[in-house]
């Protein structure tokens, strides 16, 4: 699908670099089949030395030379980085937008007519290769389209297509959920520190029972009340503590989270 295909990267920052160094570890493309423009040229000299990449200062250069865009740039800078790239950019190219909160819409006015739009919603965790993204169809996007941007995000973790209204609801789950895993772990770790455990031993065990937990649930696939229940036995140790964290209402408070993350990803959305 990607053979013989080049990449542009409009913006070479940390999702962008996650994205290539994917991209290159799964073997989908080799280094010459990717470009990347910034205007900060110590990035350009960072991402060329590490993955032996094409750099350039201009998204103009890279659009030229690219069949298929990531658009990697911070949202703010999205509107100056459409109006270097739009001359180059026309129907025989694929453009995948990875920026927080600009719409489909807000791309596809600033591109030529019938521009081939696919916008993602990717995470943090993309940066080691195990990230979720959310991806959804613009109008003029093709079935070829949506399966690159999966091949893209699936490099570095895994994808799901959705229908572009529910992006801000992948914003506030697994957008925004990775802040909310982190303050898990440190909150376990504290706790660990509270009954006795080392500070380095405390966080190392809280760290690896949430990996642990996580890969539980991907690769059973049983549901994680099934497995809850598993762990949890009769008058035991574990059952103490979920009656605890169900009397502090973590379902709920983690449920508000999910929800106001959404609104405000709607709202800065402008929606």
């Amino acid at each position: 699908m990607l053979h013989g295909r080049t990449i542009g990267f409009i913006g070479a920052g940390n999702m962008a670099e996650a994205m290539i160094r994917g991209l290159l570890e799964a073997g989908l493309v080799a280094a010459d089949q990717i470009i990347a423009s910034d205007i900060v040229e110590a990035k350009r000299q960072q991402v060329a030395l590490r993955y032996g990449i094409q750099t350039v200062a201009n998204g103009r250069d890279a659009a030229l030379k690219a069949s298929i865009l990531i658009l990697a740039v911070k949202p703010q800078d999205m509107e100056a980085a459409l109006q270097e790239i739009a001359a180059a950019v026309d129907t025989n190219k694929t453009v995948v937008s990875v920026a927080a909160g600009i719409t489909i819409a807000f791309i596809a006015e600033r591109l030529p007519a019938g521009a081939r739009i696919v916008r993602a919603m990717p995470n943090a965790p993309a940066l080691v290769l195990a990230g979720a993204a959310g991806i959804a169809k613009g109008e003029h996007a093709t079935v070829e389209d949506l399966q690159i941007a999966e091949a893209i995000f699936a490099s570095v973790g895994k994808a799901v297509i959705v229908e572009e209204k529910h992006l801000d609801a992948v914003t506030g789950l697994s957008g925004s959920g990775p802040a909310y895993v982190f303050l898990f772990v440190e909150a376990l770790a504290d706790a660990g520190v509270k009954v006795g455990l080392a500070r380095d031993v405390a966080r190392l065990l809280a760290t690896q029972t949430v990996l642990g937990a996580a890969r539980m649930v991907l690769e059973s696939g049983r549901h994680p009340a099934e497995l809850k229940d598993i762990v949890a036995s009769p008058g035991g140790t574990t059952i103490a503590g979920l009656y605890a964290l169900e009397r502090g209402g973590l379902r709920g408070t983690l449920m508000e989270a999910v929800e106001a993350a959404t609104i405000r990803s709607r709202e800065l959305g402008g929606r």
